[in-house]
């Protein structure tokens, strides 16, 4: 199946979302009572009412029977508890949202939520029935699953949450809790830190122990060291013992106050994200730029955007190769003014980037925030609220085709995801040994899922019931490119 081919019958399918109750299906009307009789799979389900979630523009009197259901397949996800199923009132409409899957094939079961880490084309609901929509959360490192960076896997979804600032819900400041975080004074002053410089402290610091991962970021630190001195203390490229009593993962993960004190002392911090793309800046960006050490970073190619100001972090990309990077490093070692210069966003005026004062007070969800919701109920209220207005304007289409239009198909494209494919993290992919772990993992990890993306249309093309039928479809789409179809 050809791009052009798997993008006609995305569209032929969201054609059928969008226009398939006018045409003798039983039109899932809201405010028809008579619809909503308790059903085999809902009859033995108790739904509570979460008033804290009822939004102000919140009128909706309907009760449980007449609500549309949002149901979450990814069901270790569900954001509330204890129970599997409740009603939420959001900012404009209610919803039921539950997590049981016996309600799958529930005509009152109105959107899907999926949980792009466990998504997988060989256990996708099916057969994927016309009056529902798919909606994706992905906030976790596109490493977690390729099929949803090209374009048949992404084109699947009708609503997305993802680090991408093009989603439609996006989270892609998720990692940084407020601005405040980002003022904090530097936890270990620059006289400490040229202290444990002169006693031989390395000026770099590299900490990690997930070492077989896209970006290939060891490739590239090892190169780096041979031009500078850099402690690694993690499992990868490990040349210094962590202290005994800071070797408990749990306290690198958690901010733990003594941790933080430890890698504090370091005046840079390789900051290198396991998978690159656009926009994806996790805690190894904003963590340094909190504690008031320099993070040399690659990860995201837009993370300029979002920096608090044009100096306020290395980029590994704007340089020719590692020893020049490390040219540069030791000359800001060795000056201090200059050096500073990269910590004065910590002074609320030099903060400069309007994109990024904007996305912290303007985003619909709160880390720690307790005056808005987490981002796992934000987006389920948004998705809650968007299909109450899809199934509104197919009512109102349905009874006047003539003074009211058909709600528009909507599908998410490759800018709400949209990886590229991995990358050596230093140097040419040809020089790279044929048996080096990466490349024989990561790159061919990558076609793949696009593979598996190609086979789950033209599983739902084809109606199937059965995701197990995926890979008899691959293999079918292999042969017919192989004889030219």
């Amino acid at each position: 199946m050809t791009g052009v081919q798997t993008g006609l019958v995305l569209l032929w399918w969201l054609v059928q979302l969008w226009t398939v109750p006018c045409r003798g299906q039983e039109l899932v009307d809201m405010m028809d009572k008579g619809v909503f009789q308790p059903q085999s799979a809902l009859s033995d389900m108790e739904f509570v009412t979460v008033s804290s979630y009822r939004g102000p523009g919140n009128s909706d009197m309907r009760s449980n029977k007449e609500l549309p259901i949002l149901l979450w397949w990814s069901a270790n996800l569900f954001p509330h508890f204890p129970g599997d199923t409740e009603r939420v009132d959001c900012a404009h409409s209610s919803c039921l949202v539950t997590r049981n899957r016996k309600v799958q094939l529930q005509r009152r079961t109105t959107a899907i939520i999926f949980y792009g880490t466990d998504f997988r084309a060989y256990e996708a609901p099916l057969p994927r029935l016309p009056h529902q929509t798919w909606a994706l959360f992905h906030e976790e490192s596109p490493m977690n699953n390729y099929v949803l960076s090209h374009s048949p896997g992404i084109r699947l979804f009708n609503y997305t949450a993802t680090f991408r600032r093009e989603s439609d819900y996006p989270l892609t400041l998720q990692w940084l809790p407020s601005l405040d975080y980002l003022l904090k004074p530097p936890s270990v002053s620059l006289q400490e830190k040229n202290r444990w410089r002169r006693a031989g402290l390395a000026p770099v610091l590299y900490m990690q122990s997930h070492c077989d991962v896209p970006s290939d970021r060891d490739r590239y630190v090892q190169e780096l060291m041979k031009f500078i001195q850099v402690d690694s203390y993690g499992k990868c490229l490990n040349n210094k013992p962590l202290p005994e009593h800071l070797e408990d993962t749990s306290t690198a993960t958690g901010e733990d106050r003594e941790f933080m004190s430890f890698v504090g002392r370091y005046k840079f911090h390789l900051a290198m994200e396991n998978g690159l793309c656009p926009d994806y800046m996790t805690e190894k960006l904003w963590r340094p730029m909190h504690q008031g050490c320099v993070p040399i970073y690659r990860g995201s190619s837009s993370v300029a955007d979002w920096l608090p100001n044009a100096h306020s972090a290395i980029l590994i990309d704007d340089f020719a190769s590692p020893q020049e990077l490390a040219e540069f490093i030791k000359t800001l070692d060795q000056d201090d003014e200059e050096y500073l210069r990269y910590l004065e966003y910590k002074t609320p005026s030099k903060i400069t980037n309007i994109r990024l004062l904007d996305g912290l007070q303007n985003r619909e969800w709160g880390v720690n925030d307790m005056s808005k919701p987490n981002y796992l109920n934000g987006f389920e209220c948004f998705v809650c609220d968007r299909e109450n207005e899809r199934l509104a304007a197919m009512k109102a289409h349905c009874r006047d085709p003539a003074k009211y239009p058909a709600p528009q198909p909507k599908m998410a494209n490759s800018s709400h995801m949209g990886c590229p494919l991995p990358s050596p993290g230093y140097g040419p992919i040809e020089e790279i040994d044929p048996n080096d772990g990466w490349l024989q993992m990561w790159p061919q990890d990558y076609w793949q899922s696009l593979d598996q993306a190609e086979g789950l249309v033209s599983l739902i093309s084809h109606n199937e019931s059965d995701p197990t039928l995926l890979w008899q479809h691959i293999h079918s789409m292999a042969m017919r490119r192989g004889s030219g179809q």
